[in-house]
């Protein structure tokens, strides 16, 4: 540890923390290594900047959640002040940049009470615009959609670029929609979640905008670098262009958002884009066990697209690492409740201290019968969030209304929640009359009179709406709004509604609306200054992360990627097996995919402080059917000092002849070490003409396609199986289409298949 006497800042860091707090210009990498103390590292520089000198507000950090951002400045007010703190910029990008967007907005055709739409509303934009386009959603999935724009403007790709590169009618569909999307978005002065970015490009790409705010920021800091995107990354060099003064932090080994836009080669690249680059690793981890962190290791190592590291811990060495075959997921779950039971009867652990970590959501249904039928209290984190049910968006789009008449959406949701004799005919007639005029739909609700065929009992609904709303417009701007907005709802008549259904689903959102209002009150309280329209954006952009309670009195089950970050005494990973963990499509998944999956279970491994358990089934149910499971490739990749090969279940022990793990590690294979050598090696051919990023993982080529299986398939070939993955052919017996074949797989050892029905590909000829 280092002691400085002459700067208290650095007492209480190690040589490395010390080193990257030190640096106090230039640009810096740090490379963080799970569980090393990166956050501490982060306040403690931003501490020393304002130690030497740097005013507060000049210092701009960045996060990827509002519960971090939040975190680093309660850190920082305990080193400096709570005062000084206040006056950093820190918070999320889309926090940050949603702030600067409402100061500049005129700027690029908005106004400044624009609203920000989560995804469940994009998605509702879309159907609508299908719905007008007369677009059949079996021929493009609305959800489809969504993804695809939203990968568009990841890669800053505007409309007619992505018609451009159109390949198949869905692409033409899906750039006609887009074009028609962000026309509505503008129109209702409305931005989604990936606008929040792109609009900031648009805003900085005028010259005086980026020099202002350039010359804002002296020094830009950003967490969790290897989960930026293309956008963000573009941004971020703008913002720092100017002063040169970049630090990031981050661990290329924990980056596993590929799927939602996150470009790892931002990391991976940082000191060729900056090759004055300072970089300091920090390598010694605080949180795991010497056991946990080697196999971690282990594991990590194993991948070729990595900056070197080593991480390492003065912990103890801990208890080995629990790795049980079970027969099927029924099994699994029911022995992991036991287990769980029974530690916390004997007072080893506490049941917050465990933690249910699995690739997919669908595993959580065999825990959650399992924790039921023995009374073992459990929470599922991420799935359906406070601001995600449906009464609590009814009445945000309600105060929607208030702040941003133009929001359609939000109309449309609420327009008839509670009914209100607005019906579908005179909703199609008031859309239609808004689209003639170039209206928003609640302008059109204004002029309902003097909109053609509409009922006299309509115009009087719609009048009556119209005005409620007028009436409470002034609540927008008021600062401790809560009085106003606790009446504003009422007047709505959604808890009369609720009232009146009186089920125990209705009293529950009556609650739910309650907690919404003590939400305003408590963040006013926070915030004197906290407005209507100040609280709609914070909510707006609340992620999963800022929401989850990791101190409740529970088992905490969540996937693998809602649990990065986070970090439990007690650890079960499920369900690690072949084409589930890795979630691999043979001959189809990339090595940059599979490196991600590698990643994903290092994450995994590295969220447990003291025990972790990996297990797998031999059989899974999917869509019904019983299917032969097969043990991830990932735990052979784990050294055998680490391991403890311990439970095979009853169910298990019956059905011996797929045993993949037994009482010892030398028996963990049933194929002897000397024989994989005919495996490794096995590439797609021509290796060196495909890029690495699109190299298929395990493809087979097939030399002799042309001619049926059984005439061309001959002893040594080495072949692959959809279930049982690569194997070697040691025998061929019988006759032409009746001819068996024994094959040595790498995975499971030794099969007897009739070649007609095994559905094998030859990957490799003799």
């Amino acid at each position: 540890m280092t002691d400085e006497t002459e700067n208290p800042i650095l007492a209480g860091l190690n040589s490395r923390q010390a080193e990257a707090v030190n640096v106090l210009s230039g640009p810096l990498l740090i490379i963080a290594g799970a569980g090393s103390g990166k956050t501490k590292v982060l306040t403690h520089r931003v501490a020393n900047l304002i130690r030497s000198g740097v005013k507060p507000w000049k210092i701009l950090a960045l996060t990827f959640t509002n519960k971090a951002a939040k975190e680093m400045r309660e850190r920082i007010a305990k080193i400096v002040s709570e005062e000084t703190a206040k006056q950093i910029v820190a918070g999320t990008f889309h926090s940050v940049f949603a702030m600067i967007l409402r100061r500049e907005a005129d700027k690029i055709g908005y106004t400044s009470d624009y609203t920000i739409i989560d995804t469940s509303d994009a998605k509702t934009q879309i159907k609508n615009i299908m719905k007008d386009f007369s677009v059949d959603p079996k021929e493009v999935p609305p959800q489809a959609v969504l993804s695809k724009i939203s990968n568009a403007k990841n890669q800053m790709m505007s409309p007619s670029e992505m018609e451009a590169q159109s390949h198949s009618r869905a692409d033409d569909i899906v750039a006609s929609l887009y074009t028609e999307y962000q026309r509505r978005l503008l129109a209702n002065n409305s931005m989604d979640f990936d606008d929040l970015l792109l609009n900031m490009v648009k805003l900085f790409r005028n010259a005086e905008m980026l020099e202002k705010y350039q010359n804002r920021y002296d020094h830009v800091l950003v967490d969790e670098y290897q989960d930026t995107n293309r956008v963000q990354y573009l941004l971020i060099n703008l913002l720092a262009k100017a002063k040169r003064n970049l630090c990031v932090v981050g661990d290329d080994a924990q980056s596993i958002y590929r799927w939602r836009g996150a470009d790892i080669r931002n990391i991976l690249d940082f000191q060729k884009d900056y090759r004055d680059a300072k970089t300091v690793r920090l390598e010694q981890n605080y949180r795991s066990t010497k056991n946990i962190i080697g196999a971690a290791d282990c594991v990590i190592k194993k991948n070729t697209s990595q900056l070197p590291k080593t991480l390492w811990t003065d912990n103890e060495d801990g208890d080995l690492i629990g790795l049980n075959q079970y027969e099927s997921e029924r099994d699994e779950a029911n022995s992991i409740a036991r287990k769980i039971d029974s530690i916390i009867r004997h007072g080893e652990f506490s049941v917050n201290d465990f933690a249910i970590l699995y690739r997919t959501n669908a595993q959580s249904l065999a825990f959650e019968t399992a924790f039921n039928s023995r009374h073992i209290h459990y929470k599922i984190f991420g799935t359906l969030s406070f601001f995600a049910r449906a009464e609590v968006k009814n009445v945000l789009a309600y105060l929607r209304l208030l702040v941003n008449p133009r929001d359609d959406i939000s109309l449309q949701r609420i327009v008839n929640e509670p009914p209100r004799g607005i019906g579908a005919t005179s909703m199609k007639r008031i859309t239609e009359y808004a689209k003639t005029n170039n209206i928003s739909l609640f302008d059109a609700f204004k002029s309902a009179e003097m909109i053609p065929d509409l009922q006299k009992r309509a115009i009087v609904a719609i009048d009556n709406f119209t005005n409620m709303i007028l009436s409470y417009t002034q609540v927008a701007n008021m600062t401790n709004p809560v009085d106003d907005v606790r009446e504003y709802i009422e007047k709505t008549q959604l808890l009369d509604f609720y009232k009146e259904m009186n089920t125990d689903e209705a009293k529950d959102k009556i609650r739910n609306i309650g907690q919404l209002v003590s939400n305003l009150r408590e963040e006013c309280i926070k915030d004197p200054e906290m407005t209507l329209g100040t609280y709609l954006q914070n909510v707006s952009l609340t992620t999963d992360a800022d929401t989850k309670d990791m101190d409740a009195e529970c088992v905490k089950l969540m996937t693998l990627h809602s649990a990065k970050g986070l970090e439990f005494p007690y650890v079960f990973m499920p369900g690690v097996e072949q084409n589930l963990f890795p979630l691999v499509r043979p001959g189809e998944t990339t090595e940059d995919e599979l490196e991600e999956e590698r990643r994903l279970f290092y994450v995994g491994i590295t969220r447990a402080e003291r025990k972790l358990e990996l297990s797998y089934c031999m059989q899974r149910f999917k869509f019904g059917e019983t299917t032969p499971a097969i043990p991830s490739q990932f735990l052979k990749e784990i050294d055998k000092k680490y391991l403890d090969i311990g439970e095979i279940s009853e169910g298990a022990r019956s059905t011996r002849s797929h045993a993949f793990v037994k009482k010892k590690y030398d028996e963990y294979s049933q194929i002897p070490q000397e024989t994989y050598s005919d495996f490794d090696d096995i590439q797609p051919e021509p290796r060196h003409f495909i890029p690495k990023n699109t190299r298929k993982v395990a493809a087979p080529s097939n030399t002799r396609r042309n001619m049926p299986l059984f005439l061309t398939l001959k002893v040594g070939d080495i072949v692959s199986h959809k279930l049982f993955g690569l194997g070697k052919v040691e025998s061929i017996s019988g006759l032409a289409e009746n001819k068996q074949v024994k094959v040595a797989f790498k995975t499971v050892g030794v099969k007897n298949l009739l070649i007609k029905f095994a559905n094998l590909e030859i990957v490799k000829n003799l």
